[in-house]
């Protein structure tokens, strides 16, 4: 069995390492995480892959199947229990908090995102219909809600609003560019010593500036229009629109953090593109005695597990601008639930899927981790 407070004290505790870490070893690639969220927990025979942490394999029609092409990349956790929460809103409550007052992503913001004009950019789908509480909020900082946002639209001008500002370039514009000359005049009469200490002043006003403006390798994605964000049947518009955008937002340098929470614990979503007509709630409960139900509801995870493949593809598809490498080989993705097997209503056995999740912290933190690694041999 292998609790959250386990998982986190190995992960996270690398993580909030960062603020300690030289700023040039950060400056090398910084690491980035994704958490992606999707509610109402699992059927296992119908999910468990098959084979060990180095043979993943997911059987024919299984949820898990569309994930198959990243099977090399994934970390899949079973036999995973909840502390403290259970039941639906116990289970959305402690999920990322583990029992504390601060979720796993904002822990993690807190530590590596300051330097970012987003220390963490919190997104949404169909979140907030039923307003802000327990059943609805996965992300908290010091016992608050951080209420997503919902409406691809708005995170669009969030990140891209000025680009229609004719003056935008000449603001953006980098003062140390600007001055560039004199300050190479300035270092080559400096001592050594003196040189070292102008180059940490520079790097520290350069990440003022990134903060203030982003990174430069930011392309605006297009617009996702006039997208009704609580239309039923956008779902999977405004699903894609919202993963397009997180990944953007990483790959800009925009954060270092980003969440992606697809619908909510009860969420009344009835995916009418699949055929169906009751709600993913009421399927997650279909019993073993009623083979529709079941097979509908696998469709439905199914479908969810087909989201996150598209967040992978969409990360390896984007680089790192400062490594040279593809953006999913520095970013840890978790796929996250709130419920083990739904029909039962416990946090007992919940399935839980990572991405680089071991290998990214070995090579940012050059730490041996084998606690981390034991994650690995329980899966």
């Amino acid at each position: 069995m292998l609790s959250r407070r386990t998982l986190f004290r190995h992960s996270g505790a690398a993580l909030l390492a960062a603020p300690f870490l030289p700023r040039r070893a950060l400056a090398s690639g910084d690491l980035r995480l994704l958490v992606l969220f999707s509610p109402n927990g699992t059927i296992h025979e119908h999910w468990q892959p098959t084979g060990g942490p180095s043979s993943l394999a997911f059987p024919t029609g299984s949820i898990m199947e569309p994930l198959a092409r990243h099977a090399h990349e994934l970390t899949v956790i079973d036999d995973l229990d909840f502390l403290f929460g259970d039941n639906h809103e116990g289970g959305m409550a402690d999920m990322l908090t583990a029992g504390g007052d601060t979720s796993f992503d904002q822990h993690v913001a807190r530590a590596i995102g300051g330097s970012h004009r987003f220390e963490s950019l919190t997104l949404g789908v169909q979140t907030s219909a039923w307003g802000g509480n327990t059943q609805t909020r996965m992300s908290y900082r010091d016992g608050t809600m951080v209420t997503p946002d919902d409406d691809p639209l708005n995170v669009w001008y969030r990140l891209f609003g000025e680009v229609e500002d004719p003056l935008r370039d000449l603001r953006r514009q980098s003062v140390l560019d600007r001055v560039s000359g004199e300050l190479s005049a300035l270092r080559s009469g400096l001592g050594t010593t003196e040189q070292t200490r102008l180059d940490d002043h520079l790097d520290a006003l350069r990440d003022v500036e990134r903060a203030l403006f982003g990174a430069d390798s930011c392309t605006p994605i297009a617009s996702p229009g006039d997208l009704d964000p609580q239309s039923n049947d956008r779902f999977p518009d405004a699903c894609a629109a919202q993963i397009d955008l997180a990944v953007t937002a990483l790959a800009c340098g925009s954060t270092p953090v980003a969440s992606v929470q697809m619908s909510h614990t009860v969420s009344p979503l009835t995916m009418t593109w699949l055929g169906h007509t009751s709600g993913h709630h009421t399927l997650s409960h279909a019993s073993d005695y009623d083979p529709v139900g079941v097979a509908q509801f696998v469709e439905t995870e199914r479908w969810f597990a087909e989201q996150v493949a598209y967040a992978l593809d969409a990360l390896a598809a984007r680089t790192d601008p400062t490594t040279g490498q593809r953006l999913l080989d520095r970013t840890v993705v978790l796929w996250a639930k709130e419920l083990g097997d739904g029909r039962a209503h416990t946090c007992v056995g919940v399935p839980w899927g990572c991405v680089q999740v071991c290998s990214i912290l070995q090579q940012h933190f050059h730490s041996s981790l084998t606690s981390c690694m034991a994650c690995e041999n329980d899966c």
